[in-house]
């Protein structure tokens, strides 16, 4: 027991102060989050007049639990399928606003002279709004319902997802040291296959699983189950290069398609909101006044980048997206701040040991001052468009405007492109999740199934078994690659009413998904059956024949196609 007493202390100590804090922050109608920061630096050592925790490792420890909870509790509120009835305009706007803020952030590092590592990661802190804070700013204002208020929430779920992409890369830049362009351009693959791979599957079989356990499922053994499922993930994305929280974000956005979806957060929170609390009071420990009175002007001139770089740059990413200039001015003035994603990229940076130990504090205590700052931008939006309107020539407001409707407005005039583009991102889709099923296969032949048969059957029957196994695993992704929806109503529809342009597009893209199928065919029987040498061509014709023609291939990629398609709208149809 005496082992556990500085822990319990500890614990006893820092919910005692999130609890205070909290409980004020609450009455003075601030974020909670705030709070917890203030909390963590009270129990910190660097507050001498106030107890302290004794031991930070422990801390350390659960504050990594808190943000496996909070990005798990993040992909259950997201959807693929949201992302994907957007539209184009909130992707524009985030992928502009964090490239725009990542360079800003960037060169304000280099101006003060901080090392390449810390400049990066300033960048990547810069680049993310948070969500917290302007969730609950929007609904403590009453803004909920509003247009703009909605756009800001769209681009903040893409910055969430390209804020894992970024902790992926800025991982891998840590260890390479420095910038390879290829290395990078791997990891990004990387990432995209794994991705695609954990989705199909998991929305394939995780709710197969909770159909078949649902008669012994209550509250406990669903609690128990979710948070085994996630943990799960954290350790094979961890095993195979990636970060823990990246594994928990991935399983939650598998799960939030179930009907035991919104069950699983309502359970759920309570765990998150211990853990998350935890972490957000680690936050706080790492302030440290001596270090914001030593870089005060680096933080006010962090903060007046904040300020400036979102108001002028999200202003233009969101313009560029199609929207007016008073709804880009509202959307931009509402992300001028730094929130939770900045305090977990400045986690990564001190546990990889890449960024200087001031750069921790600076980030806090500019995301305490911004935080504290947002309501009071967001009602700064209408008057500051009343001023570039008077300023502005008129026909440019007009022009503006104008093409913010004529583009939200617009009807769509030619059918026949706009139904070549619906079935082309069909075809993208296909190709794309057969591909990565493909691939998925031949990895774990190559692993486990190839030894295994090299053991019982000698060359060159062992050969000939891979080639035959493998070949019959991945026949229905190879047929759904080559074949499915190639004769859809839509494909005859474009066939004999768009025209020879139309047909070409067609053809070319049949041969390009016969080509990648038989690829994929010529890959398998060339690294297994190296003996038929120049005949190698001639078995590949005739396998992707079979497979082709095959009743049976076609029959099983239907059950599989149907079975994901039904779990990935199960949550809607409620069944």
């Amino acid at each position: 027991m005496s082992q556990l007493e500085p822990l319990m202390s500890d614990l006893a100590l820092i919910l005692i102060c999130a609890g205070v804090m909290t409980l004020l922050f609450k009455s003075l109608k601030q974020p909670v989050v705030l709070g917890y920061i203030v909390a963590g630096f009270l129990a910190s050592p660097n507050m001498p007049y106030m107890p302290s925790v004794s031991d930070m490792h422990g801390i350390h420890l659960w504050s990594e639990i808190g943000v496996v909870f909070l990005l798990f509790a993040l992909g259950l509120e997201f959807s693929f399928k949201k992302i994907l009835k957007m539209g184009a305009a909130p992707i524009i706007a985030a992928i502009a606003i964090i490239l725009g803020m990542m360079y800003v952030g960037s060169l304000a590092g280099h101006l003060f002279g901080w090392s390449e590592m810390d400049c990066i990661y300033l960048g990547g802190m810069l680049a993310m709004s948070s969500t917290t804070i302007i969730f609950k700013a929007f609904d403590d204002m009453g803004l909920r319902q509003q247009r703009f208020a909605g756009l800001v929430l769209s681009v903040l779920i893409i910055e969430d997802i390209l804020a894992i992409v970024l902790m992926v890369m800025l991982s891998t830049l840590a260890v390479s040291k420095e910038f390879e362009g290829m290395q990078m351009l791997t990891s990004i693959l990387q990432l995209g296959f794994f991705l695609v791979l954990w989705f199909v599957v998991g929305i394939y079989f995780i709710p197969l699983f909770l159909k078949k356990a649902k008669p012994l499922m209550n509250e406990e053994t669903l609690l128990i189950t979710a948070l085994a499922l996630c943990f799960g993930m954290v350790v094979f994305a961890s095993a195979v290069g990636f970060s823990a929280a990246f594994g928990a974000f991935v399983m939650g956005s598998i799960l939030s398609e179930t009907v035991e979806a919104k069950q699983i957060e309502h359970l759920v929170t309570p765990v998150k909101n211990l853990f998350g609390a935890i972490f957000f009071v680690s936050v706080g420990m790492m302030v440290d006044v001596a270090l914001i009175i030593e870089y005060i002007v680096p933080i006010l001139c962090i903060i007046a980048a904040i300020m400036l770089g979102q108001t002028i740059l999200s202003t233009l990413g969101f313009l560029l997206s199609g929207q007016s200039l008073k709804t880009a001015m509202q959307c931009s003035f509402s992300l001028t701040q730094i929130g939770e994603f900045a305090f977990i990229l400045a986690t990564l940076g001190t546990s990889l040991h890449v960024t200087s130990d001031f750069l921790y504090p600076i980030v806090v205590a500019v995301s305490v001052f911004t935080t504290f700052t947002t309501p009071y931008m967001i009602r700064l939006a209408d008057p500051a468009y009343n001023i570039v309107a008077r300023v502005l020539p008129a026909k440019w407001i007009e022009k503006l405007e104008h093409n913010a409707s004529s583009e939200a407005e617009e009807p769509e005039t030619n059918e026949m492109r706009q139904l070549w583009r619906s079935e082309f991102r069909i075809f993208v889709l296909i190709m794309l999740i057969n591909s990565v099923l493909c691939l998925a296969v031949i990895a774990v032949m190559y692993y486990f199934g190839v030894p295994l048969i090299m053991d019982v059957l000698p060359e060159p029957w062992s050969g000939i078994a891979i080639a035959i196994v493998t070949l019959f695993i991945c026949g229905p992704f190879i047929w759904a690659l080559m074949r499915r929806g190639s004769n859809s109503d839509n494909v005859n529809k474009l066939w004999d009413e768009g025209g020879s342009i139309m047909r070409i597009k067609i053809t070319a893209f049949g041969i390009l998904r016969l080509a990648i199928g038989a690829a994929f065919i010529a890959y398998i029987i060339g690294n297994t059956l190296p003996m038929i040498g120049m005949y190698g061509i001639f078995a590949v014709i005739a396998v992707a024949f079979m497979i082709f023609v095959s009743r049976n291939f076609e029959k099983q990629s239907n059950i599989m196609t149907k079975t994901f398609t039904d779990h990935l709208n199960e949550r809607e149809q409620g069944s």
